[in-house]
């Protein structure tokens, strides 16, 4: 019975938070730090990787919440550059499973675009055939709602990357050095981020209690809001993103002025 009311208890608050939300303070683009599936596994009494598909389990969830209250956009950290040197051989392999199937899942739906972030060169063949092949199937969906997969994504690498890129390209039209270093501005890089052509995420949340980016999206985040939540990522409730946008909501965005 206490369980009962718990639940009716729950819902009432939910449906109060969400019916508090302006249709017009609904962020565009969210990008979210999966943190915590680790910690989940082990108060669970399972493996790593187990926590790894729990909190797989949770991103469908998440893009439905999403999708609901109008969110174009989503950016979700699933792997990081770090996590390919820090990591066991056998749990990188489950997650690289892991990220293809639920991105598949994505593409399933037929709601979401799929376009994969990050060093896919460090990724196995297969695992970045297969993101690329799903980013190709859902080009066509004719939707607004994109979900960027970062996988192999470091912050400071998609920098670095970028400059190259630029460079490379300049190099090949001819310009010298001292000619780009005179026109050089933070458009020409933000040209060649692997989210170019996209909004810079508004509002930025990240479970598990961490209250740091870590090296999420460093070039984008200069103007968002962030959101740090104590839940595990598996355990991330409707309620707790809903009370992330009221939050975001409440908040007077200065863009730096």
């Amino acid at each position: 019975m206490r369980m009962g009311l718990r639940r009716l208890v729950y819902r009432a608050y939910q449906r109060n938070v969400a019916a508090g939300l302006s249709p017009q303070a609904i962020p565009r683009h969210i990008g979210v730090i999966l943190d915590g599936n680790r910690r989940w596994a082990k108060n669970s009494g399972l493996t790593a990787s187990g926590g790894h598909r729990a909190g797989a389990a949770k991103i469908l969830e998440f893009l439905g919440w999403c999708d609901e209250v109008g969110v174009e956009m989503v950016t979700l950290w699933l792997l990081s550059t770090d996590n390919l040197t820090g990591r066991s051989a056998e749990e990188l392999s489950a997650l690289f499973q892991i990220s293809e199937d639920v991105a598949g899942e994505i593409a399933e739906t037929g709601r979401w675009r799929v376009h994969p972030v990050g060093a896919l060169d460090l990724l196995p063949a297969p695992t970045s055939g297969r993101l690329k092949e799903l980013e190709e199937q859902t080009r066509a969906l004719g939707r607004p709602r994109l979900v960027n997969i970062a996988i192999g994504y470091g912050g400071r690498r998609e920098i670095a990357d970028a400059v190259r890129s630029l460079l490379a390209d300049h190099a090949a039209r001819g310009t010298t050095i001292e000619q780009l270093a005179e026109i050089l501005d933070v458009e020409h890089i933000a040209e060649h981020l692997y989210t170019k052509g996209q909004p810079d995420p508004d509002l930025i949340i990240r479970t598990s209690g961490e209250q740091r980016l870590g090296g999420f999206l460093l070039w984008q985040s200069a103007h968002s809001e962030f959101s740090f939540v104590e839940a595990l990522w598996p355990d991330f409730r409707k309620v707790d993103f809903l009370r992330a946008l009221r939050q975001y909501a409440q908040r007077e965005r200065r863009y730096g002025a």
